[in-house]
């Protein structure tokens, strides 16, 4: 679930400062989203700068070559003379086995009683024949990187950065000591997996200022219109799933020349590993990025293998992919897939759309010229192949919820702005913009509709005023109706219902009144229950002990000695059974409480009384049905034949006794 970092959300929406995760969390769930976990702080305790005064290289009884430093960490030195290993320098003494540091570097210094990533507890302990009184820290170790061979130097890693003096906390700096918050997102609330869409819910709780990023002009310029010379892209699709294209829009931004040695900026490899995804490449790092702070899936294409045009279309018996993942997937018909036309149009594919792409066309350690896609998928289709393919990636989350149409230009700017001014290239002047898109179906909503289902009274201008804080458009009231039009991020509001659901939302659930509902005059048990419960009460009250069990059974007609043609052998025989050794169900009590006794005997309780009332199966006239598809909604017919595969389940009582009927004696 997504990741909220504090630092983050604050670039869209004033934060008060000193705020806690926790109190991001409150402030959240008063607007239904709910919290998930508060993720503590990388690192807790004394992390410091420190200055590497002395370093001596020494060779232990193993044979390794490890340094003893002394490194001045300001205040929290050891005054000369003092501390667990004396020194005529003000400095604490520490082993580190790293070599790529000297004499004057700045270095990460973790004292004793700080906690480092994986709960490992720091403190001073003797090794090679000294006294290490705290350590001298990796990129890996302070979660940082998977550099471990290598200790942090300060001002070699963060060159354009001033770096604090000796002493100084350097958690903050070095961004490791924020908590996060995981926030539980609804399957309606697709637009939350993102920043923006959380920046917007906490204005909505808070009143804070929210500075939409998804508006051109904001974090990225005012994209270009499309250009004749852009890429090429066609949409193919013949055959739509319940008649909703699979694509509607298609925006895609090259990028020249751009350095593929570039690194991922400090910052942006903070933010992707705080929200729980490590740094890859620069163009990989900006399109993930650019969708975990929008909400818009993207995907990078190194454009030297691509073969124009681009075609958005189903699959044909017979392909397959390798994806991303180095996993071949055989591709179904249902499938919609980006192609690319080196053998002919749409003759290759490149990647499932909305779910992963493909290893022909990713962006390599030689790739100079990107192309940048940011696309708009029918969330059925991308939804559907996620599951058949079980590759729940983090775009097909996002797309599968509804992502917002109207995005993919700004996103798709915001990536190549990135791109250029990260990795040193130039933004193409060509642009591809195929829009499709249709645009909200505007909702007839009865001024009194939120008071009808919530029992809360509002002023008409209260409710217009909700509304356009979720960011519809309301026109009139005319004769008592008003003309809304959800916001492109919503896809889920298509009703009236939907609307009542976000005023009670924003203007408090707290409000709304609680009225218990008058309970109905009772009709009284049926004959069929009376029945059933006097039998119950009768055998009880016999001394008979009621019992319940599995209806499943198996060779149980042998064991009675059942004639062949013994009616009761026609047993329902299950397609699923819960066990392979159990495969029918029951055509009498019978058939399962006989178990039940003989189980109780051979425990040594030879006096056994029981009963059961149940249900037993009767197949006569029952019609095998197929199993209904879990992807459409089974119709009447499909309905009609399951009721037909349903058999006759009438009630029985029986009982069984053994043993004694009285205590011996």
């Amino acid at each position: 679930m997504p990741m909220v970092p504090l630092s983050w959300l604050g670039d869209h929406v004033d934060i008060a400062e000193g705020a806690t995760a926790a109190q991001l969390a409150a402030a959240l769930v008063r607007v239904g989203l709910e919290e998930e976990e508060i993720h503590p702080a990388r690192v807790r305790g004394p992390l410091v700068v420190g200055r590497v005064l002395t370093r001596v290289e020494e060779t232990a009884s193993n044979g390794k070559t490890v340094n003893y430093c002394r490194v001045d960490v300001g205040e929290h030195n050891d005054a000369p003379g003092t501390g667990k290993e004396p020194s005529e320098l003000p400095s604490r003494g520490i082993v580190c086995g790293a070599h790529n540091f000297d004499v004057g570097d700045l270095v990460v210094v973790s004292l004793p009683g700080a906690v480092l990533p994986g709960d490992f507890r720091i403190a001073a302990r003797k090794t090679y024949g000294h006294v290490s009184d705290g350590m001298i820290c990796s990129a890996r170790e302070l979660g940082l990187g998977e550099d471990h061979d290598g200790i942090i130097v300060l001002d070699r890693c963060y060159p354009d950065k001033r770096i604090p003096a000796p002493g100084t906390d350097i958690v903050g700096w070095l961004g490791l000591g924020e908590e996060v918050l995981e926030i539980n997102v609804t399957p309606d609330r697709g637009y939350c997996f993102s920043m923006r869409g959380v920046a917007r819910e906490y204005s909505h709780s808070t009143g804070a200022a929210f500075r939409d990023p998804g508006l051109p002009g904001v974090i990225a310029a005012e994209p270009p219109s499309a250009t004749p010379d852009g890429f090429p892209v066609v949409f193919a699709d013949e055959a739509p799933v319940r008649g909703n294209k699979g694509v509607d829009r298609f925006v895609a931004r090259v990028v020249r020349g751009v350095d593929p040695a570039a690194p991922t900026p400090r910052w942006m490899v903070e933010r992707l590993e705080a929200a729980g995804m490590r740094s890859l490449s620069l163009a990989v790092d900006i399109t993930n990025y650019v969708m975990l702070d929008l909400g818009q899936p993207m995907h990078a294409y190194d454009l030297g293998g691509l073969a124009a045009p681009i075609v958005v279309r189903r699959a044909r018996d017979g392909e397959s992919l390798v994806t991303l993942d180095s996993e071949e997937r055989a591709l179904d018909p249902e499938d919609l897939l980006i192609t690319d036309s080196p053998d002919g149009e749409g003759s290759r594919v490149i990647g499932i759309a909305g779910v992963m792409g493909g290893q022909c066309s990713e962006v390599g350690p030689t790739t100079t010229d990107v192309l940048l896609e940011a696309a708009h998928f029918d969330p059925v289709s991308v939804a559907r192949s996620a599951r058949r393919h079980k590759l729940h990636s983090e775009a097909s989350k996002r797309f599968e919820r509804g992502s917002d149409p109207r995005l993919p230009a700004v996103a798709a700017q915001r990536a190549a702005e990135l791109l250029a001014h990260y990795g040193g290239g130039t933004i193409d002047s060509a642009v591809t913009d195929v829009d499709e898109a249709p645009a909200p179906d505007p909702i007839a909503f009865p001024v009194g509709e939120a008071e009808r289902l919530t029992g809360v009274a509002h002023t008409v201008e209260r409710v217009i005023a909700l509304l356009e804080t979720v960011g519809c458009s309301v026109e009139g009231p005319a004769d008592g109706v008003l003309t809304v039009v959800p916001p492109s991020w919503r896809p889920d509001l298509v009703d009236a219902a939907g609307l009542v659901e976000e005023i009670a939302r924003l203007d408090g659930y707290d409000n709304i009144p609680v009225v218990m509902p008058p309970a109905p005059a009772g009709g009284g048990l049926t004959p069929a229950q009376r029945a059933r419960r006097s039998a119950a009460a009768t055998l009880a009250e016999s001394g008979m002990v009621e019992v319940k069990s599995y209806p499943f059974v198996s060779d149980s007609f042998d064991r009675q000695g059942m004639e062949a043609d013994d009616p009761r052998r026609a047993a329902l025989r299950l397609r699923n059974p819960m066990a392979d050794d159990a495969p029918l169900l029951r055509t009498s009590l019978l058939d399962t409480l006989l178990d039940v006794a003989g189980r109780n005997v051979a425990r040594s309780n030879e006096d056994v009384a029981v009963y059961e009332l149940g249900m037993v199966a009767r197949p006569a006239g029952t019609v095998p049905a197929p199993l209904p598809t879990a992807e459409h909604r089974p119709d009447e017919a499909a309905i009609a034949a399951l009721h037909a595969g349903t058999p006759v389940q009438p009630w029985h009582v029986a009982g069984v006794l053994t043993g004694s009927a009285t205590a011996p004696g």
